[in-house]
């Protein structure tokens, strides 16, 4: 499978008050043309920020180093105009909260209509129908009816829809997806999750999913990758991960999800814990960021930081001390 985007030792730093935040440290990432890759993590891990750097989408101060390879060029040296022919074009981006990501004083027909205006020049009767067209293939009902509504005016469903929608405008080459069923009901998650699978077979875009459910990934995903602390900490396809976690991070996030065999009340089938906190990403890491809330740990993971490196063919893992191929998520 041919890359289509292809990361290599990102570094993000960000400012604030306190100073400088580390926000992601030399990741590496490939996304195969047609393939869904997850990026995964509890809350700060660097996940949204490293989809926010492919597109050059952070703070005009932050600092971006390393090379971002899409279909033969690297983002981070492109100027601007150029970059901004790819945005929405040939990448799309849906956003976490789609109430701030749409425009309140605008309906849904001009923000989908000022995409195809700004990149396939369509205008007028054109445009419309091709809008309506997009939330049909969203399956947003009454589509030309919906056109004419604002986005106060949609459930929060049909607002991620209406931004699925306005990403595919253009027919991107890679679609990411940011905690696509954040706040929203069981039942609509499940129809957002279908729409996703239906649109990527038929279309075969690659998409970049960044969430922390991992009943999302094992819905969606062909390949995971794994972040802790603004670092990549585990990289395998997804049935291999969930079947045999490496890492000890990535077996406590598998031990911490329900499942179908615990019942409420037994004691033996409590949800296990990661115990400590994500550290404060400030300071450059001189051992392994996870050592300090690893039952696997020993003293050589307080002196140095374990690189990235295979355990099994297509399994990449940063760990000294990984956990054995017995290890197992929950059953599903």
């Amino acid at each position: 499978m041919a890359d289509l985007l292809a990361i290599q030792d990102l570094e993000v730093r960000l400012f604030d008050r306190s100073g400088v935040v580390l926000a992601v440290r030399d990741v590496s990432l490939t996304i195969g043309e047609g393939e869904v890759v997850a990026l995964v993590g509890e809350s700060g891990c660097g996940k949204s920020v490293t989809a926010l750097a492919v597109l050059r989408l952070l703070p005009t101060d932050a600092r971006i180093s390393g090379s971002v390879n899409f279909a033969g060029r690297d983002l981070l040296k492109l100027p601007l105009k150029d970059l901004r022919a790819v945005r929405g074009r040939d990448i799309a981006m849906v956003f976490q909260e789609p109430m701030t990501s749409l425009n309140p004083s605008f309906t849904i027909g001009n923000q989908i209509g000022e995409v195809l205006r700004l990149h396939r020049g369509l205008r007028g009767k054109a445009a419309r129908d091709r809008a309506a067209e997009l939330l049909s293939l969203v399956r947003i009902g009454a589509p030309e009816e919906r056109l004419r509504s604002f986005p106060h005016q949609l459930s929060g469903g049909m607002r991620q829809r209406a931004m699925i929608a306005m990403a595919l405008a253009c027919d991107p080459k890679l679609l990411i997806l940011d905690e696509p069923t954040t706040a929203l009901d069981v039942t609509t998650q499940a129809q957002i999750l279908d729409i996703v699978r239906d649109l990527q077979k038929r279309l075969g875009m690659s998409i970049l999913l960044i969430t922390h459910d991992l009943g999302v990934v094992a819905d969606l995903a062909d390949r995971v990758a794994v972040m802790y602390a603004g670092n990549k900490v585990e990289d395998a396809e997804v049935h291999r991960l969930f079947a045999a976690p490496r890492h000890p991070y990535t077996a406590g996030l598998l031990r911490a999800l329900p499942s179908r065999g615990r019942r409420a009340g037994d004691a033996q089938q409590r949800l296990v814990e990661i115990p400590g906190l994500v550290p404060v990403l400030r300071e450059p890491l001189h051992a392994c960021a996870f050592a300090p809330r690893c039952p696997r740990n020993t003293d050589r993971c307080a002196k140095e930081p374990p690189e990235l490196s295979p355990c099994e063919e297509g399994h990449t893992v940063a760990c000294f001390h990984p956990e054995p191929l017995a290890a197992a998520g929950p059953a599903r």
